[in-house]
């Protein structure tokens, strides 16, 4: 989708800016990526457990991995830009609606990683699943 707006901004004119176009695609992705985490958490559900994993330190070991993620809540992709006032939601998709920034965002997390959202993610589901 972002990569049509680019193409043809069509989500820019039908929204009357790219701004608002590009905060209603986030909530989209945001209300999909809720919709993905209830599948996959109703189908680990219905899967069997191995032995091993249904104990306490298996438990834990997934709460401890979910809990170092809120790198992926922090982040943004690396090749997107940093505004000094710019609201940090239109980061991941606002170069597809023209919205450029101006320096390259190289502060925490992506200090230490070249991708925390794929990080962030994996590590959420390794330890949902774990869990």
């Amino acid at each position: 989708v972002a990569r049509w707006e680019h193409k043809t901004r069509a989500l820019s004119r039908g929204f009357g800016s790219p701004r608002t176009a590009c905060y209603c695609l986030g909530a989209v992705i945001l209300l999909l990526n809720c919709v993905r985490s209830h599948c996959f958490t109703e189908a680990m559900k219905s899967q069997p457990k191995l032995e091993g994993l249904d104990s306490h330190w298996a438990y834990y070991s997934g709460l401890a991995i979910m809990a170092g993620c809120p790198v992926a809540l922090h982040a943004d992709p690396p090749h997107h830009f940093a505004e000094p006032n710019e609201k940090p939601f239109v980061h991941p998709t606002g170069d597809y609606f023209g919205i450029l920034m101006e320096a390259k965002v190289t502060c925490f997390p992506f200090s230490i990683l070249d991708n925390p959202m794929y990080w962030g993610s994996t590590a959420v589901y390794l330890g949902w699943s774990l869990m």
